[in-house]
């Protein structure tokens, strides 16, 4: 009897294959991630991690809600809705340092005018321009330029001060108070 040899074709992975499959492994992170923040599940790291600090007695979701603004856009973007450029990109300079990658990025994706693949691109900008958060006025310019109220309500003046009701790293106080040695020396 003689041999036969069969050759199957092989499927040669394409680029948009391999950025399709990327895409769905992003997106299932995130889902689970916001799964584990839903059902209170998300353990808090321990202190300072590359992205994202919580503290040890609590998620970083109980955090963020200590203070009234970010509470609205937790809340906001439960419900679904659209919070702006400068709504999603105040909570991505607030929340990463509160939260892991992937769960900023499953509460970003929630915005339902903002894709995953946009939502990556615009907190790894964050991550990697190491941005303080706003401060209040700030806030409020930003705010003026699109239709969502980020500050919720912007006649209280503690409203908005993020400095005021959470406790971030000690890396952007440090960060903050080397800025304004810089800026008297220049004077």
């Amino acid at each position: 009897m003689t041999e036969r040899t069969v050759v199957l074709d092989k499927e040669v992975p394409t680029d948009q294959t391999i950025e399709r499959a990327t895409a769905r492994a992003r997106e299932a992170e995130a889902e689970l991630a916001r799964l584990k923040a839903q059902a209170n599940e998300t353990p808090a790291p321990d202190h300072n991690e590359k992205h994202g600090t919580a503290t040890a007695n609590g998620s970083g979701e109980a955090e963020l809600r200590k203070d009234s603004m970010m509470v609205h856009l937790l809340d906001s973007l439960a419900d679904g809705k659209d919070i702006g450029h400068y709504g999603r990109l105040t909570f991505a300079m607030v929340a990463r340092h509160f939260m892991p990658h992937e769960e900023v990025l499953a509460w970003l994706t929630r915005d339902g005018d903002f894709g995953e693949d946009a939502a990556e691109v615009m907190l790894r900008q964050v991550e990697g321009r190491d941005y303080n958060p706003p401060k209040r006025d700030r806030i409020l310019e930003w705010q003026a330029q699109q239709d969502f109220p980020i500050i919720p309500n912007p006649d209280d003046p503690d409203c908005g001060n993020l400095y005021r009701n959470l406790k971030f790293p000690d890396e952007i106080y440090n960060h903050i108070e080397h800025y304004q040695e810089q800026k008297v020396a220049a004077e």
